[in-house]
């Protein structure tokens, strides 16, 4: 058996978004007639160059190839171009073809992927949503009321979560300390703090024990803004605080990791067991969050998981991109014994639902794992024809906020 095409999509994803502006699939198919499907999670450049680049590498080191030598691929792609180094770009193009891959070799044996790599762990998972306004989108910029809204807000964050709780879920999370910066870091404002410890106080007392508390941000702060606001949350027993600093030293975010008592969260924009090896050795966090669409796929990231597991550290995968990275995600999620949490998109409803023949089953919170071959969906490539993505791609100072709007916005 070979891969004797490739096929990408750039799928618009319709208001109000979830999961991203746009979702990149891949479908190969093998002599034998096989299909499978793949996902990138990968914001580097824009999504249609990516494709091109999907193509590329595909052209390069897999068509003519078994699928079932996803070690020999993984290292032509990781060495391409006399690197031999994790690269963002190349590991979300390699995810997406690995894990179509994975989908035509479980397809070919009849049995889901995670039946090949290690079976079952668990027979269902655990499963967290973001704090959605009734706009649906998750992020402050896009919200319908940009000055009221559950990014700011306690009163309507504490509904939200409360709403999410009575769904079913037994964690949510929510970003409430500012938006994503091109800065390295910086020192939380005191007004950032403080709305950040009242959003943590109303949802804590909407919930109570009910459900876990996941603090999100996006490696905005030094290690030294991190641990004053680490220190300030705490009262309030979150399970994780996400990304307090930039990804690139791990060393400065264990200096945060052993200054708390709450887990630190990472993993979403790394790649290869190599990045993830730093964060273990420095001891820089207790849960990882790999993502399969750019952490290397389904086999490396299962490495990930088991350099983890050596050391006591728990996976939860992250997950905001469309269903087939959410697909692999619990196909790796059901063989980790160190598996926490899962993201969710919701109960992947939406337009997460249409793109497949077969929704993700999700109950009272947790994510009921498909019996059927290889990943377990099956995109539905009409869908996907029907809706090309034509947007722009957003520009990183479209995604700041500048300090004194955010004074401000703290003070109204």
């Amino acid at each position: 058996m070979r891969i004797t095409d490739v096929k990408t999509w750039v799928v618009g994803n319709p208001p109000p978004q979830i999961g991203g502006r746009y979702f990149i699939f891949v479908r190969l198919t093998a002599s034998n007639g096989v299909v499978g499907h793949g996902e990138a999670y990968n914001a580097s450049f824009g999504p249609h160059v990516t494709a091109r680049m999907i193509e590329d590498v595909a052209a390069r080191y897999l068509v003519g190839r078994d699928p079932h030598d996803v070690e020999t691929f993984f290292r032509l792609c990781y060495s391409s171009g006399f690197t031999q180094r994790p690269d963002v770009s190349m590991m979300g193009c390699y995810s997406a073809l690995e894990m179509a891959c994975w989908d035509i070799i479980g397809k070919e044996a009849g049995k889901p992927v995670h039946k090949l790599i290690g079976g079952r762990a668990h027979e269902a998972l655990r499963a967290y949503t973001y704090l959605y306004p009734k706009s649906g989108s998750v992020y402050p910029s896009e919200a319908e009321n940009r000055d009221k809204n559950v990014y700011n807000d306690p009163e309507l964050a504490a509904q939200a979560a409360l709403e999410a709780v009575e769904a079913g879920f037994t964690a949510i999370k929510f970003d409430p300390a500012g938006p994503y910066t091109i800065h390295d870091g910086h020192q939380p404002l005191l007004a950032d703090i403080d709305l950040s410890v009242r959003m943590v106080a109303a949802v804590r007392e909407a919930v109570g024990s009910r459900a876990d508390i996941l603090f999100g941000t996006h490696g905005q702060f030094t290690a030294s803004g991190a641990i004053r606001m680490a220190r300030a949350i705490e009262p309030y027993d979150p399970l994780w605080f996400e990304e307090p600093v930039p990804p690139d030293m791990p060393e400065v975010m264990a200096q945060v990791a052993r200054a708390t008592s709450i887990p630190i969260a990472t993993g979403e924009r790394l790649t290869t067991k190599y990045e993830f090896a730093r964060l273990i050795e420095n001891r820089a966090a207790a849960i990882l969050q790999p993502d399969l669409g750019r952490s290397g796929g389904i086999l490396e990231t299962k490495k990930i998981a088991a350099l983890a597991e050596a050391y006591q550290v728990q996976v939860a995968p992250h997950c905001y991109c469309g269903p087939i990275v959410a697909a692999a995600n619990i196909q790796l999620a059901l063989t980790c014994p160190n598996f926490l949490i899962l993201e969710s998109i919701r109960t992947w409803d939406g337009f997460h639902e249409k793109l497949l023949k077969r929704k993700i089953a999700w109950e009272d919170g947790y994510v009921v794992p498909s019996t059927e071959p290889g990943l377990g969906v099956e995109l539905d490539e009409a869908v996907c024809d029907a809706h090309p993505w034509v947007g722009e791609v957003l520009h990183l100072e479209m995604a700041r906020e500048p300090v004194a709007a955010r004074a401000k916005r703290n003070e109204d």
